[in-house]
């Protein structure tokens, strides 16, 4: 497929951090793409929370599923627009390889265990994993990707770890934020891919859960749109032994109008700024891939929505709350007895020359838990059964 000029063109990456020579019979990107979907952590990702923990159901989305969908979105983006989309769908599959266990609550649990210590950031984290934490070659750690990739993955940054990482790294994946710039279209059109999915599949687990209704889901507008629109045209829908069928269809469309959506919009800002490469949209100091203003506003409802009625439900809070004591009791054993963690974290603890290098490695330890490892392991250190 010919790429369009602001596109990242395969032949002209910046590159690896440590030279490879080209393959054979795939692209640079295609190769990072296989990387990733051979990892270890990627692996992981099917036993790690979305939003419901693993013991909750068979059919809930995991951080795996999550990912495939993204990516699957991200795909169908990139192509209209001639985008790179192998690169999209690297950015994609790795975007939450840094992941903790039991979703944002461990996310959130982990840096507060890090306060003061360098903190913890899972999409930092994911970085981390791809350049340092896998272990598939003798030549190097991490898998080696390349710098178009590694910079999709690193969706955002505060200025004090782009400065770590630009000191290690002079005119790398962190410069764009202390210069101002912007990453790739396809950088940006995973990061927005990642909102349009997780918005969907939540509403569907949300529902299958019974935390929240179709009727609830009346008040927010780009669901009541295409729920109406789809009983207009299948009224048969309206039967109850129908209401998976509705619920999927509703879904569909919503999905299927933000992807136009973004589409058209991006066609737009492309035209408008001017751009004739992809060094140029990383200069132009502004996102192009994006909605238009009413499909983000609706987006963003769809979103509110969410956070208050799912996310925010009592029986999810006393999971979360149950996954944060887990995370905390689980660093704190570690750090107190290094020795109780696999043997190549407790050498790397070990060898650590400063507590905040320790508490890294505890970090990185815990944060590549899945759920059910994570329980199982607390249970063994403490006793308590805190989640089935």
């Amino acid at each position: 497929m010919l790429l369009s000029p602001w596109a990242c063109q395969p032949q002209e990456t910046r590159g690896r951090r440590y030279f490879e020579a080209a393959a054979p019979t795939r692209t640079e990107h295609q190769r990072d793409r296989d990387r990733i979907v051979h990892s270890s952590a990627f692996r992981r990702l099917v036993y790690k929370t979305q939003v419901f923990v693993n013991h909750e159901g068979d059919l809930f989305r995991t951080r795996l599923t999550h990912s495939l969908e993204v990516a699957q979105l991200g795909r169908s983006i990139a192509r209209p627009l001639a985008l790179n989309e192998d690169l999209v769908e690297a950015i994609c599959l790795a975007h939450d390889l840094g992941h903790t266990p039991f979703g944002h609550a461990g996310q959130d649990e982990l840096n507060a265990c890090m306060q003061g210590l360098g903190g913890f950031e899972h999409n930092l984290q994911s970085l981390r994993v791809v350049d340092a934490l896998e272990e598939r070659y003798p030549q190097y750690d991490g898998i080696n990707l390349t710098f178009e990739t590694r910079e999709g993955i690193l969706k955002h940054c505060s200025r004090a770890n782009a400065l770590k990482l630009e000191a290690q790294e002079p005119g790398g994946v962190a410069a764009r934020f202390l210069s101002g710039q912007q990453t790739s279209l396809e950088g940006q059109l995973a990061n927005l891919a990642d909102a349009i999915a997780y918005n969907a599949h939540d509403v569907d687990d949300g529902v299958r859960s019974g935390l929240i209704s179709v009727e609830q889901l009346q008040a927010v507008p780009l669901f009541a749109h295409f729920h109406a629109q789809a009983l207009m045209e299948y009224p048969q829908l309206a039967q109850p032994e129908a209401d998976r069928r509705l619920l999927y269809e509703t879904i569909r469309r919503m999905l299927s109008a933000q992807v136009y959506d973004v589409i058209g919009t991006t066609r737009q800002r492309i035209e408008r700024a001017g751009v004739q490469s992809a060094d140029e949209v990383r200069a132009c100091g502004q996102r192009l891939v994006s909605f238009s203003p009413d499909m983000q506003a609706q987006s963003q409802a769809l979103k509110h929505f969410l956070f208050h009625q799912l996310y925010r439900h009592v029986q999810v809070m006393q999971t979360m709350d149950a996954a944060r004591q887990v995370v905390r009791e689980l660093f704190d054993a570690y750090l107190q007895q290094p020795s109780m963690m696999k043997p190549r974290y407790a050498l790397r603890a070990q060898q650590a020359g400063s507590a905040a290098a320790q508490a890294r490695v505890v970090a990185d330890f815990v944060a590549g838990m899945t759920d059910r490892y994570a329980a199982k392991e607390h249970e063994r250190i403490t006793g308590q059964r805190l989640l089935a």
